[in-house]
């Protein structure tokens, strides 16, 4: 399978990868595109969701308002990142390298938190984890380090 932009084994000129490691790495990089976007898509509800129970302070207190929008925000970013990296493009897949590991830390400290945000939050962003250690798993193999250093 080859992704637009991605140049097949035999075109990468003097970087050597094989076909199987070209395939695992296009294939790790759709899983991650897709657990990108059901994290936005996570994200984007959670925030509807938000600003529908704004009314609640138990429910919605200003920790969540500003998490909320941190987290549609940073998914957004790293799923169009991730539609670069697909591309082929190194730079995005550094950055979704970067950016989905401070997002993980980020969510095990607000896990962490006690009080700060309520329970539901708290479940929603260890769903958001979970989605984001598959990506860092992903991204941070050697194939794929290996595919982007010589694209």
């Amino acid at each position: 399978m080859s992704l637009p932009g991605m140049r097949a084994p035999s075109d990468r000129g003097d970087m050597t990868i094989s076909d199987s490691e070209f395939a695992s790495s296009t294939d790790h990089l759709a899983r991650s595109h897709a657990a990108l976007r059901t994290l936005t898509t996570i994200s984007v509800l959670t925030f509807g969701a938000i600003v529908l129970l704004r009314g609640n302070p138990a429910i919605v207190n200003i920790a969540v308002w500003i998490r909320g929008s941190i987290v549609v925000a940073s998914a957004a970013l790293l799923f169009v990142f991730a539609r670069r990296a697909r591309g082929g493009a190194p730079r995005a897949f550094l950055r979704v390298r970067l950016i989905s590991a401070i997002m993980l830390v980020a969510i095990i400290l607000i896990i962490a938190l006690p009080g700060t945000f309520p329970v539901w939050m708290k479940l929603e962003q260890g769903v958001c984890g979970a989605l984001l250690l598959a990506v860092v798993i992903l991204v941070n193999g050697r194939g794929l380090r290996r595919f982007f250093a010589g694209n």
